[in-house]
């Protein structure tokens, strides 16, 4: 009979795969790092500080209006392009990875 337990048949617990858990908390770490420029630029910058930065000029406009504007879009496109470099440095270090498939031709 199974057990529901997470526990084999002796009753003791299954090996646990570190490799796994360290791989995730370093998805999340770098999905964190993400959520938190994204909040600072979009929020902060566009919301909470724009009549502050409002001060400063970019092409004719207050820096605050334009991080409401444009700012917040060009940073999050530059945040998609870390994310894709920092998850394929992570892929690569936990031996995920899928480029060597791609480049025998084995894509599915």
């Amino acid at each position: 009979m199974a057990s529901t337990s997470g526990h084999d048949a002796d009753g003791e617990a299954p090996p646990v795969d570190h490799s796994a858990g360290a791989y995730w908390r370093a998805n999340v770490r770098v999905i964190l790092r993400c959520l938190l420029i994204w909040f600072i630029v979009s929020y902060g910058c566009g919301i909470l500080l724009a009549d502050w930065l409002d001060q400063f000029r970019v092409g004719g406009f207050g820096l605050g209006f334009w991080f409401a504007q444009q700012g917040s879009i060009l940073v999050f496109l530059g945040l998609i392009g870390y994310y894709v470099r920092a998850m394929r440095r992570i892929d690569h270090e936990f031996d995920v990875d899928d480029d060597d498939d791609l480049l025998d031709g084995e894509a599915d």
